[in-house]
């Protein structure tokens, strides 16, 4: 009889096997990080400084310290420590800092995805967010990109910090189309823009939103933005 579960690898009681629960316990800790599993992040390479119980993270090639050699797992906190678990095709997670759920491939998370191919292909959802501050002048580049191939389906954006300036409103959009996302916009702290596109629209070179002044220019201000994308998996 196997001594551990097939997917994973929970040990098995055994017969008459002494402190029955200290195996029980173990397996109920796994249980709890990989049901309904929820990764803090895929891409980071160093341990958090506190362990967490339950708390789970995808170990990236080339991690360190106590994830050092155990590249492509799922790293469980568990009683201070971590157990590291090898995740299967098809197993589907919670991206934390990226917004997003993960499907795995076999060989890594891919990151967005909605559907798998056998072959590799699928179709990924994706999205960037971030804040511009701004300063004076009419146009603010943001931090926020479009990435090479990515279908947009629209852009959002809110006003945290009320917007300064002789400025009467402003326009989000990117390079050629600066009013692709909204125009019009008020500059009053709560201010939003739900720029949804009536026809999705496929950037092939990566793109900056910009922020751009309407009737005259900027003091100061803040705004939150986001922006959405689909993109094409291809085969392996």
């Amino acid at each position: 009889m196997s001594s551990e579960t097939t997917r994973l690898k929970m040990a098995l009681l055994q017969p008459a096997q002494a402190q029955k629960h200290v195996t029980v316990n173990e397996a109920l800790m796994r249980l709890d990080g990989m049901v309904n599993l929820v990764l803090q992040s895929v891409s980071v390479t160093t341990p958090p400084g506190a362990v967490l119980d339950g708390q789970c993270w995808g170990v990236p090639v080339g991690a360190q310290a106590a994830w050092a050699g155990q590249g492509g797992k799922v790293a469980v906190g568990a009683n201070g420590g971590w157990i590291f678990l090898p995740p299967q095709r098809g197993m589907r997670a919670f991206v934390a800092d990226r917004g997003v759920e993960a499907i795995h491939d076999g060989i890594g998370w891919s990151v967005g995805a909605m559907s798998l191919g056998t072959g590799g292909s699928g179709l990924s959802v994706g999205m960037a967010e971030g804040e511009v501050v701004l300063t004076s002048g009419a146009t603010a580049t943001t931090p926020v990109f479009i990435p090479s191939g990515a279908m947009v389906i629209g852009a959002v954006a809110r006003v945290t910090t009320a917007i300064t300036g002789t400025a009467t409103g402003w326009r989000l959009g990117t390079t050629g189309a600066l009013n692709r996302f909204g125009q019009g916009l008020g500059k009053q702290q709560g201010s939003w823009a739900r720029g949804m596109l009536g026809s999705p629209m496929t950037y092939y070179a990566a793109e900056p939103l910009i922020v751009t002044a309407e009737g005259g220019t900027f003091t100061a201000g803040r705004i939150a933005l986001a922006v959405h994308w689909l993109e094409l998996r291809l085969p392996s």
